[in-house]
């Protein structure tokens, strides 16, 4: 009798147990860099520390740094618990390194409307040297073919996604055993993974998904903050903007705003080219840039400085990352470049002629700003007695006849804090 009521309450307990199951998902919706990778390593740690049934991986992107990937790679394939990668929404794609990460999924999912593909590792300025070419291909077809092998996966289309740029949709995807299911939604994915067998270090796993609780674990503000900060085009922002902002501060000593903004901009730059694949060679151009606009300030070298300077700018600005580092969605924007060098070359060049019209005015204040002006004689100069300029009274010297007291007269010159005048 005990051991009939201990079946019947197991048999009622096991629902509740099963529904007592947690499934954690995690969204990667950009480009794949170091932000998104400890994004990915804590969602595995969180889901194996919380003993979670799996971790769902929401992907959406083109591309990104190939170091971020192996980091990603190699976290999936060591994972203690099941990762399953879900391409979407409708309309989501897993490009250049998204098709790396899926591959490496412990189940491989696409929702309806989706694609995956074009994996061929290009030059961030539209050409690679054919030797550096080659060996990223191979290095990357030999990377992609080992994680389909591992996941017994179809390797021959995953190292042609690499060598040929292939890309196919959601059900290609399936009928080609690239990805092991569509699914419509997390809820539909969950339920249709419910019951499968998944190997991991150290066993095999049973999922028990149907009914399991869905955590979902959002990037901290922090890490969002950084995820924006490891976009090319801002970190290239960020650099030119601390630049100005400490040069306006040396030459104008005492504003204060620009000096503190520029030296928060070049942290901020120098912490997203240190995730970046920065080629110093451009860094060094952009450098000697700022330098010739100031030279140029200094210097009257009829514009020579200033077009060597745009020149360096525009060349260091297309150098600056690493042509043979990074897959294709790396890159600074090709528009952010010529308005960022347009905005600087007139601004400089803007300030270039103001200085020179400043040269050019006539003086308002020193002795060379009195010659030519008018005045009233308040005595009579035999040579010598006294005139009103400018509300001022000055001694003043006659330099031709004697002047009457009350005459108007003209200041051509001064010597010693004593003007030398005429009658006017």
């Amino acid at each position: 009798m005990k051991q009939i009521f201990l079946f019947w309450l197991l048999i009622l307990l096991i629902p509740a147990l099963l529904s007592a199951q947690k499934v954690i998902v995690i969204k990667i919706d950009g480009s794949i860099n170091p932000v998104s990778a400890d994004h990915i390593h804590n969602g595995i740690k969180k889901a194996s520390q919380e003993k979670a049934e799996c971790l769902v991986i929401l992907l959406n992107t083109p591309g990104g740094l190939l170091k971020s990937t192996r980091v990603i790679v190699s976290d999936m394939l060591e994972s203690p618990v099941p990762v399953v990668v879900y391409v979407a929404p409708g309309g989501a794609h897993a490009g250049s390194a998204g098709v790396f990460i899926t591959m490496a999924a412990h189940i491989a999912a696409m929702a309806p409307g989706t694609n995956i593909g074009a994996a061929h590792p290009v030059d961030l300025q539209g050409k690679m040297d054919s030797v550096m070419s080659e060996k990223a291909t191979n290095d990357a077809a030999a990377f992609i073919r080992s994680i389909a092998e591992k996941r017994q996966r179809n390797f021959q289309w995953a190292e042609d996604a690499v060598r040929r740029s292939l890309a196919i949709t959601e059900k290609e995807a399936v009928e080609k055993h690239v990805v092991d299911l569509v699914a419509a939604s997390t809820a539909d994915l969950l339920r249709d993974i419910n019951g499968r067998n998944i190997p991991v270090p150290g066993g095999v796993t049973v999922l028990h998904t149907a009914k399991a609780q869905v955590e979902i674990v959002e990037m901290t503000a922090l890490e969002k903050i950084l995820d924006l900060l490891v976009d090319p085009n801002v970190a290239y922002l960020l650099l030119l903007l601390g630049m100005y902002g400490i040069l306006f501060e040396l030459y104008n000593p005492g504003a204060i705003l620009p000096g503190i903004v520029g030296v928060i901009s070049l942290i901020l730059a120098f912490y997203s080219m240190h995730t970046l694949p920065i080629n110093y060679a451009g860094l060094a151009l952009i450098i000697f840039a700022i330098i010739l606009f100031l030279l140029e300030i200094k210097i009257v070298s009829h514009g020579i400085l200033a077009i060597g300077g745009v020149a360096s700018l525009l060349l260091g600005s297309l150098m600056l990352i690493r042509s043979d580092a990074a897959l294709e969605s790396v890159r600074i924007s090709r528009s952010v470049i010529i308005a960022a060098v347009g905005v600087s070359s007139l601004f400089f060049l803007l300030v270039l002629g103001l200085g020179v019209r400043a040269l050019r005015a006539k003086p308002v204040t020193g002795a060379e700003a009195m010659a030519g002006e008018i005045g009233e004689s308040l005595e009579a100069l035999e040579p010598g007695g006294t005139v009103r300029v400018h509300g001022e009274i000055w001694r003043a010297i006659s330099t031709g006849a004697a002047i009457a007291s009350g005459e108007k007269i003209r200041v051509v010159g001064i010597r010693d804090l004593t003007l030398l005048v005429e009658p006017f």
